[in-house]
């Protein structure tokens, strides 16, 4: 692994750290506060791609699980896993990958609406499948219902997918950190 590959993963866990900084909504109808952090999550995979984009978030969660004070509100520890929002935060490493697989696959066919799409894919879908079963199995209620309580996060989480997929645009025309040749076996930077 290359000490530049590493300083952007780490880049990435700053980011994704200082997003944490806006406080987060909490509403009355779910236990699990909005906050900006999935942002983070979108833009480490469109970005730095499926290993390190991936590899970021399990830093960041690593980090939180040892107590550091990354989440939103000053959140950290173990007991962060254990709570509502745990399945939606350990979901954010495979999400990275998941957005940042689609980006290297696709990445001489990139434009804003595959970054849409994928952010949609990787940050929506996959983070909701973990984080409302997990919601529903940590609570006791029917996943039905945790699901229709995580409705309320769908026009936040759109506004991030736009949001990121614009950014992530905008770096693959300036200064694009995954290098793909055309050979479909050539690896990510």
């Amino acid at each position: 692994m290359k000490l530049k590959n590493m300083m952007y993963a780490s880049v990435f866990v700053a980011l994704i750290a200082a997003l944490g900084i806006l406080p987060p909504l909490v509403l009355p109808i779910s236990p699990v506060p909005i906050t900006a952090q999935s942002l983070g999550v979108m833009l480490a995979g469109a970005i730095l791609g499926a290993r390190y984009g991936g590899m970021s978030l399990v830093i960041f969660v690593l980090l939180v699980a040892f107590g550091a004070p990354l989440l939103s509100g000053g959140r950290g520890g173990i007991s962060v896993f254990l709570g509502p929002s745990g399945g939606y935060i350990l979901s954010w490493p495979i999400a990275a990958f998941v957005i940042g697989y689609l980006v290297e696959k696709y990445w001489h066919k990139m434009n804003i609406a595959r970054f849409i799409l994928f952010n949609i894919i990787g940050g929506i879908i996959v983070i909701y499948a973990a984080g409302v079963t997990y919601t529903s199995f940590n609570i006791g209620i029917p996943w039905g219902t945790a699901a229709y309580q995580a409705l309320i996060y769908i026009p936040g989480d759109i506004a991030k997918v736009v949001v990121a997929a614009v950014i992530a645009m905008q770096i693959k025309k300036a200064y694009p950190l995954i290098k793909k040749s055309r050979d479909p076996k050539s690896k990510a930077a």
